[in-house]
């Protein structure tokens, strides 16, 4: 590996604190981003077509980038998420793609459950009226909120999160829970009595509908008009997924016609929400600027990880948290087996990239 060391490369891209470049620096070169623009994008594509790795929050790559970064090895996003990373081109090309679940679990559980308690007692409406100078009197029945404590919560994706904020339910708040999963859980099923149910069912039955599914193509406007048709009239919807996973303009619709009472949402499909959203504006709506896990203490974990994870990758020992390291492997194996097979025949030329795609 000392041989390696100098020509090492890593890019970062968003900022990281000293300590975690300072780690990197210890194992390679690195051009480090705080931001990509006009001015810097040419310099940024440079390094990147010469980086064994890529480290860093909001990373935007298609396949013409990937195509011009033949030495490109790992991609670390400090980010449970990778849904707008090119997954399928990074597999062919034998790229590993790490990410930092676990770490932001209880920080993004914490958010959800923040919205859940503004949506249902009216929170940020109600302290709106306050600070424009609107409480003028006793408040009456048209500012009363809804209860947390006992409403059945349904959680849409029962995965780490999902169970988090089932915990804070169950556990902090005596709510039934619902849930929906690709399979059963009996460990949450046993620990909360929670209950495994059809998302028509679970539409149908919560007071709080709580999504926390991964963003693809089956889950793409799962909540459109007819899924939020199914909900209460009185039922509040959470969203701390993927912007992508609700239907917009059925939301606000719904919302406006009193299909549901009330939406608290962290992510959107266009990001930052722009000013002439119509959520924006809607009393019955409370918005958040994709916080999830923006806490100090949480971020500076996802970056601890991020960092652990391309040293691990690059060392050869693997890493931390990987999405595709099976792939990986398999292409590492493959490319071992073709530098042994170029030592016994030296005229031959090694096969690029795009040739074992």
């Amino acid at each position: 590996m000392a041989e390696q060391r100098a020509e090492r490369r890593i890019v970062t891209l968003r900022r990281l604190d000293e300590a975690q470049l300072e780690r990197l620096r210890q194992i390679a070169v690195v051009d480090a981003f705080e931001d990509l623009n006009e001015t810097n994008q040419a310099q940024f594509m440079e390094a990147l077509s010469r980086a064994h790795g890529l480290v860093g929050g909001k990373l935007e790559l298609d396949e013409v980038m990937l195509d011009k970064a033949p030495s490109l090895e790992v991609v670390s996003t400090i980010s449970v998420g990778y849904d707008h990373l090119p997954l399928a081109a990074m597999n062919e090309r034998g790229i590993l793609l790490c990410n930092t679940p676990d770490v932001l679990t209880e920080t993004t559980a914490d958010t959800a459950f923040a919205l859940i308690m503004a949506t249902q007692r009216r929170l940020v409406e109600l302290s709106n009226m306050v600070r424009e100078g609107h409480w003028t009197a006793h408040v009456d029945r048209e500012h009363f909120g809804s209860d947390v404590h006992g409403k059945t919560l349904g959680i849409v994706g029962a995965g780490r999160i999902g169970a988090a904020i089932a915990r804070r339910g169950a556990l902090g708040f005596g709510m039934p829970i619902l849930y929906t999963a690709n399979s059963a859980k009996p460990e949450l099923e046993a620990e909360l009595d929670a209950r495994h149910c059809s998302l028509d069912e679970l539409l149908s039955r919560a007071d709080i509908v709580c999504l926390v599914v991964p963003y693809n193509a089956d889950t793409h406007h799962l909540m459109d008009a007819g899924a939020l048709a199914r909900m209460k009239p009185n039922a509040a919807l959470i969203n701390v997924a993927r912007g992508k996973v609700v239907d917009e303009s059925a939301l606000v619709e719904a919302l406006e016609r009193g299909v549901i009472r009330a939406a608290g949402l962290d992510v959107f499909a266009e990001e930052p929400l722009p000013a002439t959203s119509p959520l924006a504006a809607m009393d019955n709506v409370v918005v958040l600027p994709h916080i999830g896990s923006a806490t100090h203490e949480t971020r500076d974990a996802m970056a601890r990880r991020a960092v652990d994870n391309i040293i691990g990758a690059l060392a050869g020992e693997g890493p931390v948290s990987a999405v595709n390291e099976h792939r990986w492997r398999h292409y590492q194996q493959n490319q071992d087996q073709q530098d042994q097979q170029d030592q016994h025949q030296p005229h031959r030329h090694h096969r690029s990239t795009e040739d074992n795609a």
